[in-house]
Order: structure tokens, then C-alpha cells, then sequence
């Protein structure tokens, strides 16, 4: 879901660069298309990953433009994935960058997870559940 947010966004940015940002996110709700880089089914009241980012730096203008629109439209805020190709535009990174910041990050909340699971004893997220063929026990 993530490695192609960042192209997403940028279409989506392009389209409201050539249309403008009201009738691009327009066009976009009225073909019950996406809005990449908003809302988050985790964080109805918006990503706090997110929040963290954008309150460090100011996105480029077309962004913030934007994100203003979306949400003046339908008051999604933005998510990660929009907080971090803007970090990635601001500081003139290459494309793939917005993808790489998260999986860095991602492999430290994992890596975080691992630690605490040992240190406590307990599962993080038990709810999910392996359900694939089970492994050959080995000799």
C-alpha cells in the first residue's frame, strides 16, 4: 500500500496543478476515485504520525495548497504518506525517498515491537493469526 503512495500523490497533486486543487479533488469524489495522501481508517481523527512531520517543516507551496482543499472538501487530514513525500519535496529528495523513510521507520517499530514482546512475555497485536501451511519441524 505504501510503496505506491507517493506516485499516487503526485498524480493527484499534478492533476490539481493543471485543474486547480478544488476541481481536481471535485472531479476525483465525483468518479468515487481516492484522495491519496488523506485520511487514514487507523486515525479517523487524523495520523498522528503525520501531525508529527508537518509540525517540523513547512510543505511546499502546491502541497499545502493541496492539503487545504481536501480539507476544506472533505475534512480528511493528511497521512503519513502525504507528510512524507512533502518532507521528501521540501528537502528535494529523490522520488523513492517518501517509500524508504518508511520502511526505515517501519523496521524500527518492528524491531521495538520484538523487544518489548521479550522483555514482557506478552504478544504485540495478537489479534493477528498465521493461517499458511505449517512449517516441517526441523531435526
Amino acid at each position: 500500500r505504501h510503496g505506491g503512495a507517493a506516485a499516487a500523490l503526485r498524480s493527484l497533486a499534478a492533476e490539481a496543478a493543471e485543474q486547480g486543487a478544488e476541481a481536481a479533488i471535485a472531479a476525483r469524489l465525483a468518479q468515487d476515485r481516492t484522495l491519496p495522501g488523506f485520511g487514514h481508517p487507523l486515525y479517523p481523527e487524523g495520523d498522528p504520525r503525520a501531525g508529527a512531520l508537518l509540525a517540523r517543516f513547512e510543505p511546499p507551496p502546491e502541497l499545502a495548497r493541496l492539503r487545504a482543499a481536501v480539507e476544506g472538501a472533505t475534512g480528511k487530514a493528511p497521512n503519513v504518506d502525504f507528510a512524507l513525500v512533502a518532507l521528501a519535496e521540501r528537502l528535494a529528495l529523490p522520488q523513492d525517498a517518501p517509500f524508504a523513510l518508511f520502511a526505515v521507520a517501519r523496521c524500527a517499530g518492528w524491531i521495538a515491537h520484538a523487544i518489548e514482546q521479550v522483555q514482557t512475555g506478552d504478544l504485540i497485536r495478537p489479534r493477528a493469526r498465521y493461517a499458511g501451511v505449517r512449517p516441517a519441524a526441523s531435526a
